[in-house]
């Protein structure tokens, strides 16, 4: 089972940049980079829900399981 964050394409589709969002939510600029690169491994549910929150999406948007 693979888990995937969407970030990325979430914020391509809603014209957002890493940094904006890093600005909104508080987290680091490389926290954020992090989670939109396709090499996420781990990350905490404290900054999924700070995303979702922010982004206003559910968590079933953010993550893809294959």
């Amino acid at each position: 089972m693979a888990i995937r964050v969407k970030l990325r394409e979430i914020l391509e589709q809603r014209g957002i940049s890493q940094r904006e969002l890093a600005r909104l939510t508080g987290l680091r600029a490389s926290t954020v980079n992090h989670l939109c690169s396709d090499k996420v491994d781990r990350v905490y549910l404290e900054t999924l829900e700070l995303i979702c929150k922010t982004l206003n999406i559910s968590i079933e948007e953010l993550i893809e399981i294959d």
